[in-house]
Order: C-alpha cells, then sequence, then structure tokens
C-alpha cells in the first residue's frame, strides 16, 4: 500500500517518544541517500536494541534531505525499517525535504505508512537532543 504524506500545512512538531524505562536516548540522523550509509543507520538501530532491550532504549531515526530515500515505500530496506519500527523505533520524515522533492518533481514521494512526518527534520533533532537524547550519525 503506498501512503502520501500530507501537505506541510498539517504537519507539526511531533512529540517527544513515550518510552518511560528507556535508560538511553539515541536519534539517528539519515541525510545521506547512500545505501552503505542507509544500511549503517539500521544496523546501529537494532544493534541497540539487541544491546539494551528494546525496552531500556529510546531510538529515533530522523530522515531528511537524500536520507528521506531510506523511507520511500520502494526502498531495498523497507522491510528492515517496518521491523525497526514494529520494536519501538520511530522513524520521522522531514517534510521540508518532501515539499522541495514535489516542487523539483511534480510528484510528492511516496513515503512508508510507518513513518512520521516532522515539519523540520534537523528541528526536531535539535528538539531531541535539547531532551536528553544523543545524536549519533553513523
Amino acid at each position: 500500500m503506498l501512503a502520501m504524506i500530507p501537505s506541510a500545512s498539517f504537519a507539526q512538531q511531533a512529540p517527544l517518544p513515550d518510552k518511560p524505562f528507556a535508560e538511553h536516548r539515541v536519534v539517528l540522523q539519515i541525510s545521506d541517500n547512500d545505501p552503505k550509509k542507509q544500511s549503517l543507520v539500521i544496523s546501529v538501530a537494532y544493534n541497540l536494541l539487541k544491546f539494551y532491550d528494546p525496552d531500556k532504549v529510546a531510538i529515533e531515526l530522523v530522515a531528511f534531505g537524500p536520507g528521506i530515500d531510506l523511507l520511500r515505500t520502494n526502498n531495498a530496506n523497507r522491510k528492515r525499517v517496518e521491523s525497526l519500527v514494529a520494536q519501538g523505533v520511530r522513524v520521522d520524515v522531514c517534510l521540508n525535504t518532501v515539499d522541495t522533492v514535489e516542487r523539483e518533481t511534480g510528484k510528492r514521494p511516496d513515503i512508508i505508512p510507518a513513518a512520521t512526518p516532522v515539519q523540520v527534520g534537523v528541528g526536531q533533532i535539535l528538539s531531541l537532543t535539547e531532551n536528553g537524547y544523543t545524536l549519533v550519525r553513523p
């Protein structure tokens, strides 16, 4: 099923994830469309879940710029990303980037339904780091 990301005018800054027992909070940045970097950021998330236990770590993956390609419906890593979401990882897609792609190509990119739209990807990262998250850019 293909999902379209709503217009930026409807997006709000996403609330912080509710993980009351998390002892560690990590935000993973993906801003490259390089398949090796995409695979690496996914592997880092899996390794953190395995090492800390999904209830003990809050992980948020923020995609902006060319990094939103990781969250496209036709990305080869889609099942791996959806598996992370099923384990409590939150994935965010930058609507500024989505809007830019639409302006440049005339078509809104198809993004996986599991992605949470945020208005400004870097703003989301800043908000998370200001609230105790550690930024990791694999």
